[in-house]
C-alpha cells in the first residue's frame, strides 16, 4: 500500500486522529527507529531512547508490535544495571519515544504495510496492544540446575501458560501444583487455573515451581552464545514455544530470543565460567568466592528467593547487605557471558563490615572465607529472637544424649543455609593432670584447620658427649612434637644415638662455655627450649645415676695487643663424667684426660702442629679477674712452671673458691651443690697435643636460614587429620580451669569428629609463626578427589549417612607468605572436568595438575 497512515487510518490503524496527532506518542524499538533516519541528512528524527521504567507504571501508549521484521524481539527490562550498551550508548533491547510526525516518517522509511501482514492476516492483536511488561514465571524441572523464564501476557490463562511450558520441557503430563516461593502463598490449587494470573495475585519476575509428573525429557537444553551481550539460542528443532511467548535463562542468567539455532551446547553458553577482575591485590578474595560461588546448594539457593530469609534485625548481622552483594555476585558469576566480572561492589561492602580486608593489601584466602561464611550466616539466619540456652556438663551421661542436646542448643540460636551445608560438630574431651578431672563438651564448626605434620613437629640439633673415652662428640638432628615433653627428646636422641641399653642421657644448657642448667625433669615441655639455646646431652652408665658428677670447664691464655699481654679467657663445651667415692687432685687429672681423650691428636697432627705453633712467652703478663690479689699471682706464676693443666674448684657459677689443687689433696663436694665443678686452665702445651675445634662446636637448637631450602616433603590428608585429633597437653597460654583444683591447669585435650557437613572445608595450616620468623610449609600434601573416607574418624553419627566426599575446589597460594599469589581451581559439573580461575582467565585444567603443594582450602561435598 502507498497510502499514508495519516492520511487514511484503517480499522486496525494505530495512528492517532489528524485532531490530536501532535500530542500522540510512540514507544517503538530504539534500533528500528535508528534504521529509519536518512544517513544523507544532518538533523535526523529527535527522539528520545528509552530503556528503563518501572512496572507498575501506567502510560496508555499504544504499541505497534507486529509490524516489524520477525527478527526483532520486543523486550522492555527494569533498569537493574546488568544490561549492556550498544555503540549509539542506549540500553541493549531500549526503546524510543517519539511523536506521530516522526512515526508517520519511519513507517515510510520501512515501507511497512499497516492493513495486513504477508500472509493476509491482521498486523495488530484484537486490543491493538503489546504486553510490554509481561508476566515472568521461572518454570524448572525438580533436580535440574536448567531454570528458564517464560513470558506470558497477563491476560492469558494459567493453564495455557501451563501447556506452553510442558511444549518447552518436552513433557506430556498433568499438573500436581504450583509452586509459589516468591509470594506467602505455598501453592496454587487446582481449582484457581482458570483464573487469569491477577487474580492469583502473581507479581512479574516471580518464581513458582511447575510440578508435572516427567517420564522423560527432550533435548531442550542446547544453546549457543554469538552475540556480544551474551544472549542465547535454543534449537527450534527440539522445542516448540508459542509464537507469543519468548524463552529467557534464569533472570539475571541472560535473555534467550526466538532466533533459534540448531547448535551443540557444548560449543558455548556455559554458565558459571566467569572470572573476576583483579581490583588491586585481591586475588586472595577472588580465589575464595569462585570456591563459594561454585557451591552447588549455594549456588542453588542464591537463585532462589533468599531474601524472604534475610534477618534485617541481627545485632550480630550486617542488616543482609552481605548477603544481598554475594547473591548478587553469585548470580553475575552464573551469567552465561564470559567478560569478568568486577566485584567492586562486594570488594566495598567487604571493607565497610570488615575494616581489615579494606585498602589494597594482600591477605588471607582463609580469612576472609571465614569471615564471609560468619556474616552470610548471621545475615540469613531464620532465628529472630534467640534464646537463652545453658550448656550442662555431661555428668556421666551418655555421649549421644549431650551431643544431641549441645547441637539443639545450637540450632535454636543458629539456623540458617550456612549451618545447613557447612556446620558440623565435634567433640572436645580435657583430662586434669593433677586431679584426672574430665570434662567434656560438644561444639559445632564451620571448616577444619588441620595442622601439617611438619607444623606439629618441631626439629631439633643436640651434641652428644661420652663421659669415658668411648667415642667422639656427635651432633644430631632430631624431629620432636612441639608440644612434646623432655621425655620425648630423650626418647628421640636415644635412638639417634643408638644409646646402649646401660646408659642414660643427661641434656644441659650450654651457655657462654659454662652450663647454666640440666634438664632433668622428664615431664618438662620442650616448648620453653628456644631455638637459639645451645644443648649438650652426656651419655652415663645407669649403674651410677645417683652418683655426683664432676663438670669440667676451660680457660686458655689469649694474646692482645700485638703478644705484648695475655688474658685467660674461657673456651669449649664443659665436659662431665662421675665423681667415685674418693677424690684427690691426682683422680680430678685422670678423670679430665679419660674424658679428653677422644679429643686427643694422633702422631701426625701433634707434628704439624708443632711446626705452626710457637710458645708463649714465660714473662708474659697474665690478667685473670679473680675474687683476691693473692689467687692472680698464683695462678700467674703457675703459668711459668711445666704443668700443662691447673685446676681449681669453683662454684655453679664459675667463680674460684681456692687455689689451685695439688694432685695429693683430697677433694670434697661442697654442701651447698649437687655436682662438683672444677676449672681448668690450659697451657700451650696441652692445647697442642688436643683437637680444641672438637671442643669449639655446639650449634644452636635450630639455626634459622635467611632463604632455606627445603626440600619437597609430602604427607596425606589423613595424617593431617591425624595430627588434628593427636591427644596433646595445652600451652602454658592456653591452660584450662579446673573446677575441682579450683585453679588453672595444663590440661591435655583430645579432639573427636561427631557429626560432619554436607559440604566440609579443610584449611591446610601452612603458615608457621615463631618470635623472630615467619614462615611457610610447602609441603605437598596428597588429599582424595573422588573418595575422602572419614567413617574411621567419626565418633557418633548415624551409620546411614555416608562420610565420604568428592573434592570440588581448591584455593591455591602461590609464593611466600605476606604476598605471593592466590587462584582457585574448581569442578564444573556440567563439563564434568576441572577449571582454573586465575583473576580473569578461566581455562580447563587436567584433573592430575590440581594436586600442588600450592593447595591450600579444600571443598569437599558428600557423595
Amino acid at each position: 500500500m502507498d497510502e499514508s497512515p495519516a492520511e487514511a487510518p484503517s480499522p486496525a490503524d494505530p495512528s492517532p486522529p489528524a485532531s490530536d496527532a501532535d500530542a500522540s506518542v510512540y514507544l517503538v524499538p530504539y534500533r528500528w527507529w535508528r534504521e529509519a533516519q536518512d544517513p544523507q541528512t544532518d538533523n535526523g528524527p529527535r527522539g528520545v531512547p528509552y530503556a528503563a521504567c518501572h512496572t507498575s507504571t501506567s502510560y496508555g501508549m499504544k504499541i505497534i508490535s507486529n509490524i516489524f521484521s520477525s527478527d526483532l524481539v520486543f523486550n522492555l527490562r527494569k533498569d537493574d544495571g546488568l544490561g549492556e550498551e550498544d555503540e549509539e550508548g542506549s540500553r541493549v533491547r531500549s526503546y524510543a519515544l517519539i511523536g506521530s510526525d516522526l512515526w508517520s516518517q519511519a513507517l515510510k522509511r520501512h515501507d511497512t504495510d499497516l492493513t495486513a501482514n504477508k500472509d493476509g492476516t491482521s498486523l495488530f492483536n484484537e486490543d491493538k496492544t503489546s504486553d510490554v511488561y509481561p508476566l515472568m514465571l521461572r518454570i524448572s524441572v525438580m533436580r535440574e540446575t536448567n531454570i528458564f523464564v517464560v513470558k506470558i501476557s497477563k491476560k492469558d490463562n494459567a493453564v495455557e501458560n501451563y501447556k506452553r511450558a510442558s511444549k518447552i520441557f518436552g513433557v506430556d503430563s498433568e499438573p500436581v501444583c504450583i509452586w509459589d516461593f516468591s509470594g506467602r502463598t505455598n501453592l496454587i490449587l487446582m481449582d484457581e487455573w482458570n483464573r487469569v494470573p491477577q487474580d492469583c495475585h502473581q507479581k512479574s519476575d516471580q518464581e513458582v515451581l511447575l510440578e508435572v509428573q516427567v517420564s522423560a525429557l527432550l533435548e531442550v537444553f542446547i544453546c549457543k552464545s554469538e552475540s556480544r551481550n551474551g544472549d542465547l539460542a535454543l534449537d527450534q528443532s527440539k522445542m516448540t514455544a508459542s509464537s507469543s511467548g519468548e524463552l529467557l535463562c534464569n533472570g539475571s542468567l541472560g535473555i534467550v530470543d526466538q532466533d533459534f539455532q540448531n547448535e551443540n551446547f557444548k560449543g558455548g553458553g556455559l554458565f558459571g565460567l566467569r572470572g573476576l577482575e583483579n581490583l588491586g591485590n585481591t586475588c586472595f578474595m577472588n580465589s575464595a568466592l569462585q570456591c563459594l560461588a561454585h557451591t552447588p546448594k549455594l549456588v542453588d539457593y542464591f537463585h532462589g528467593n533468599y531474601r524472604r530469609e534475610i534477618n534485617l534485625h541481627n545485632p550480630l548481622g550486617l542488616k543482609g547487605e552481605l548477603a544481598l552483594a554475594f547473591g548478587d555476585l553469585l548470580r553475575s558469576l552464573w551469567e552465561v557471558e564470559r567478560s569478568p566480572v568486577f566485584p567492586r561492589v562486594f570488594k566495598a561492602k567487604l571493607g565497610r563490615f570488615a575494616p581489615q580486608f579494606s585498602g589494597f593489601n594482600q591477605h588471607d584466602s582463609q580469612e576472609l572465607l571465614a569471615f564471609l561464611l560468619d556474616g552470610l550466616h548471621e545475615d540469613l539466619n531464620r532465628v529472630k529472637n534467640k534464646p537463652y540456652v545453658e550448656a550442662k556438663d555431661a555428668s556421666g551421661r551418655p555421649d549421644e544424649e549431650v551431643a544431641d542436646e549441645y547441637w539443639g542448643n545450637h540450632l535454636a540460636r543458629n539456623d540458617s543455609i550456612i549451618v545447613d551445608i557447612c556446620q558440623g560438630q565435634y567433640k572436645s574431651t580435657l583430662v586434669c593432670p593433677v586431679c584426672s578431672k574430665v570434662s567434656i563438651t560438644f561444639d559445632p564448626f564451620m571448616y577444619l584447620s588441620l595442622p601439617l605434620p611438619s607444623t606439629t613437629m618441631r626439629t631439633m640439633t643436640i651434641t652428644v658427649f661420652s663421659t669415658d673415652d668411648s667415642m667422639e662428640p656427635s651432633t644430631y638432628t632430631i624431629t620432636v612434637p612441639k608440644s612434646g615433653k623432655l621425655k620425648d627428646l630423650i626418647r628421640a636422641l636415644s635412638i639417634a644415638s643408638s644409646l646402649r641399653n646401660d646408659e642414660s642421657l643427661l641434656i644441659a644448657e650450654v651457655y657462654a662455655n659454662c652450663i647454666i642448667r640440666f634438664l632433668e625433669d622428664p615431664l618438662d615441655s620442650i616448648s620453653l627450649i628456644r631455638d637459639e639455646d645451645r644443648l649438650a646431652a652426656y651419655r652415663l652408665s645407669k649403674d651410677a645415676e645417683k652418683a655426683p658428677l664432676v663438670v669440667f670447664v676451660h680457660q686458655r691464655l689469649e694474646e692482645y695487643y700485638l703478644g705484648k699481654r695475655t688474658n685467660w679467657k674461657g673456651f669449649g663445651i664443659p665436659l662431665v663424667t662421675m665423681l667415685p667415692d674418693f677424690v684427690d687432685g691426682s683422680t680430678i687429672r685422670k678423670l679430665f684426660l679419660k674424658v679428653l681423650n677422644p679429643f686427643k691428636k694422633n702422631d701426625t697432627e701433634l707434628g704439624d702442629c708443632q711446626d705452626k705453633c710457637s710458645s708463649i712467652s714465660a714473662d708474659a703478663e697474665i690478667n685473670m679477674v679473680v675474687d683476691s690479689e693473692f689467687m692472680a699471682e698464683e695462678m700467674e706464676g703457675n703459668a711459668e712452671t711445666e704443668d700443662d693443666l691447673q685446676f681449681y674448684l669453683t662454684d655453679e657459677k664459675g667463680k674460684i673458691m681456692q687455689s689451685k689443687i695439688e694432685m695429693n689433696e683430697p677433694v670434697s663436694l661442697p654442701a651447698s651443690q649437687k655436682h662438683l665443678h672444677v676449672l681448668v686452665c690450659w697451657q700451650s702445651k696441652a692445647l697442642e697435643q688436643y683437637n680444641i675445634d672438637l671442643l669449639n662446636t655446639l650449634p644452636e637448637v635450630y639455626k634459622f636460614r635467611l632463604f632455606p631450602k627445603r626440600s619437597q616433603d609430602s604427607c596425606t590428608l589423613y595424617a593431617c587429620l591425624e595430627a588434628f585429633l593427636k591427644e596433646e597437653p595445652l600451652g602454658p597460654e592456653d591452660m584450662w580451669y579446673c573446677p575441682s583444683c579450683k585453679k588453672h591447669q595444663q590440661a591435655t585435650k583430645k579432639l573427636d569428629l561427631w557429626r560432619l557437613p554436607e559440604v566440609l572445608v579443610i584449611h591446610l595450616k601452612r603458615f608457621s609463626y615463631t618470635r623472630y620468623t615467619k614462615n611457610k610449609l610447602e609441603t605437598l600434601v596428597d588429599f582424595p578427589i573422588h573418595d575422602l573416607d572419614l567413617s574411621m574418624y567419626v565418633a557418633g553419627m548415624p551409620k546411614q549417612i555416608t562420610n565420604k566426599y568428592r573434592l570440588y575446589a581448591v584455593s591455591n597460594h602461590y609464593g611466600n607468605m605476606g604476598g605471593g599469589h592466590y587462584t582457585a581451581y574448581v569442578y564444573h559439573e556440567r563439563e564434568n572436568r576441572w577449571y582454573d580461575f586465575d583473576d580473569r582467565s578461566v581455562i580447563p585444567i587436567s584433573e592430575e595438575s590440581i594436586k600442588t603443594s600450592a593447595a591450600y582450602v579444600l571443598f569437599y561435598k558428600r557423595t
